[in-house]
Formats: C-alpha cells, sequence, structure tokens
C-alpha cells in the first residue's frame, strides 16, 4: 500500500485536539495584547481596546481552527503545494468573512452612537484588505514553519528506523553459529527438542527481521525475549538462568519493537557467557502512577574481557523511547558494585480500541 504521499502532505497540528485548540487561544490573546501594547489607540483606553482586538481575534483563531479540523482528512489526502495553497486561501476567505461581518455590525443599529462607534472600524475596504494582508503573510509564514518541523521530525524518524534495520540485521553471526550447532547436536540425541529450536530460531528472526512491526505489545515483545533465552538455555545449560517478574506489566502496552530483547542479549553476552560458573539475569516490570519500568539486571564477569559493547543497542532503544514518548520516557544504565542494571522508563501507551495484532 502507498501511504506515504498523505503522509508527507499531512504537515499541520490536529487543531481537532483540544490542547491545539488551548494554543490557539492562548496565540490569539498574546497577538492580541501585543496588537494593542504596539497601537496606542487615542480613542480607546487601553483594556477596551485589548477586549475589542482579543473579540475579533478569537473569531479569527477559532473559526479557521474548526475550518482545518473539519477538513483535516482532506487536506491529507492533498500534495504539499495543493493543502498549502488551500489552507491560505480557506484563512484569507475567514479573514474577509469576519472582517466585514465586523465592518457591518458596526455600521447596523447596533453601534447606533455614542462610544459604540469607536469600537468599530470606518474605513470599509481598506480595513479588510488590510486585515487579509496581513492574515496571509502570517498564515504563509506559520505553514512555513509547519512543514518545515514535520519535514525534520520525519526525517529524524526515518533515521531511527535506519537504526532499528541496522539492530536488526546485527545480530551476531556467532549466536547463528553457535545455535545452528546446538540444534546439529540435537538432531540425534533429543530430535523433539530440536526440531522446537529450529521453529524457535525461526520465531527469534521472523520478529527480528520483521519491518513492519516497529510497534508491538509488551507482551509480544517479552515473548520474543523468551524465545531467545530459550536458544541460549539451549546452548548455555545450567549456566544461564533467567528471572522474570514482569507480571504487574500492562500486557497491551504498546512498546517500540526490539526493546527487551537486545537488552537481555547483551546481558547474556557481556554479563553470563565470559563467567565459568555462568549467572542470572533478572528481567523486572513495574507499573505505577501511569509510568512503566524495566529493569535488567546481570552479573558482572569475574576478570574484565574485552568485547564488543552494548553502547549501539542502548543508543537506538533511548532514540526510539525518545521518538514515541518524548521526554517523558528515561534510560539509565551502569555498574552498581558487582552488576550492570538498565533501567527504562516510560508513559503507558495502549492500543485503540479494535486494532488488532
Amino acid at each position: 500500500m502507498s501511504r506515504e504521499p498523505p503522509e508527507r502532505s499531512l504537515y499541520l497540528p490536529d487543531f481537532c485536539a483540544p490542547r491545539m485548540v488551548l494554543a490557539v487561544v492562548l496565540i490569539v490573546e498574546l497577538t492580541a495584547l501585543v496588537v494593542t501594547l504596539a497601537r496606542e489607540s487615542g480613542t480607546l483606553d487601553f483594556f477596551t481596546d485589548l477586549a475589542r482586538t482579543s473579540l475579533f481575534l478569537i473569531w479569527i483563531g477559532l473559526s479557521a481552527a474548526a475550518v482545518l479540523c473539519a477538513l483535516r482528512a482532506r487536506l491529507a489526502s492533498m500534495s504539499v503545494a495543493r493543502g498549502a495553497a488551500v489552507v491560505l486561501a480557506l484563512l484569507s476567505a475567514i479573514v474577509a468573512i469576519v472582517s466585514e461581518a465586523a465592518w457591518r455590525i458596526g455600521q447596523s443599529t447596533l453601534a447606533g452612537g455614542g462610544a459604540m462607534v469607536d469600537l468599530f472600524p470606518r474605513e470599509h475596504a481598506a480595513f479588510v484588505a488590510r486585515n487579509v494582508a496581513i492574515a496571509f503573510i502570517v498564515s504563509a509564514l506559520a505553514l512555513r514553519y509547519f512543514y518545515v518541523t514535520h519535514e525534520w521530525r520525519r526525517n529524524v524518524e526515518e533515521q531511527a528506523r535506519a537504526r532499528v534495520n541496522a539492530l536488526q540485521a546485527r545480530i551476531r553471526p556467532h549466536f547463528l553459529f553457535n545455535s545452528m550447532n546446538t540444534i546439529a547436536a540435537l538432531t540425534r540425541s533429543d530430535p523433539r527438542r530440536a526440531e522446537e529450536a529450529v521453529q524457535d530460531l525461526a520465531d527469534l528472526f521472523r520478529a527480528n527481521l520483521s519491518e513492519k512491526r516497529n510497534e508491538i505489545t509488551i507482551a509480544d515483545e517479552i515473548e520474543v525475549a523468551r524465545t531467545y533465552e530459550r536458544m541460549e538455555q539451549l546452548r548455555l545449560g545450567g549456566r544461564l538462568s533467567v528471572e522474570w517478574r514482569v507480571k504487574g506489566v500492562p500486557s497491551h502496552a504498546i512498546v517500540p519493537s526490539l526493546l527487551i530483547q537486545p537488552l537481555l542479549e547483551n546481558a547474556i553476552y557481556h554479563g553470563i557467557e565470559p563467567r565459568p560458573q555462568g549467572g542470572k539475569v533478572t528481567v523486572t516490570g513495574e507499573f505505577a502512577n501511569g509510568l512503566i519500568t524495566i529493569v535488567v539486571k546481570n552479573p558482572m564477569p569475574d576478570a574484565p574481557v574485552p568485547r564488543e559493547g552494548n553502547r549501539l543497542a542502548l543508543a537506538n532503544i533511548r532514540e526510539r523511547l525518545s521518538l514515541m514518548y518524548g521526554e517523558r520516557a528515561t534510560v539509565k544504565a551502569g555498574r552498581f558494585d558487582d552488576e550492570y542494571i538498565v533501567t527504562l522508563r516510560f508513559p503507558l501507551r495502549e492500543a485503540p480500541a479494535g486494532d488488532g495484532p
């Protein structure tokens, strides 16, 4: 399916969201304050002029937000250039209509004399044309800002996706070779177990190499990590022990794929494999105050062993969590006494109702 063009053109904020409506109101009020301060009207006091300007701009701001909200789906189907032209035309028309309405109200019997006359414009064509010109310039600058911001974020996401692909393609060759040797040895001694190992290996590679599963449930991610554990258990035997304490984690929470399995892989590769006596990896999951916490602990080797570091996986996970959850996601890693501990913390995000796997 080809969804790329709509995604490229859909660079406008979601004006249907309550937060965006609130932002529009705040921006309108700040604009009214700046305009009133700069104007220094001699016929009206400051607060009367501010109220008049605020009322005029709030009608324009909320009307524009309502129109862009209603036409969001249609604008998303247009090209960037055509969508921008339509938005500029719509915003200019809204400003023209509101300006015309303000002038006509000023000429009606509602402003039949007295102090009310000073609240409304007296020039017709100049008032409407000036407002439309200002709106056109400001809207063009805003659209350019939204587009540049959208493209910047899109590039960041593409870079992160490329790093995910690199992470998916970097399954250590020694793991594949060791797994195949283990399966070959089991073929004669325990054919049933060898068949299960082949299935686990296929499932693991399918999960790691899939390009369509950028986001999965945490239950599926844990299952991928457990599959990896079973493969390593066949090779390391009693030297490897993994303790899972993840019952407190919401199973339907949405997370980036390859979140836990790379951490388990690093824990086994750097912490368990170099130790002759092996050791235990602990994976803990908790949920409190709307935040999910995942902690992976592994013992440190008795003697330092020069091995490729795990910075790529941690940097990749940190970046993808930041893209999905923003500043509320954190990744901490380091040595504490004789253990290496990685802690992930991010907000709960559940799949929309009705979404399938």
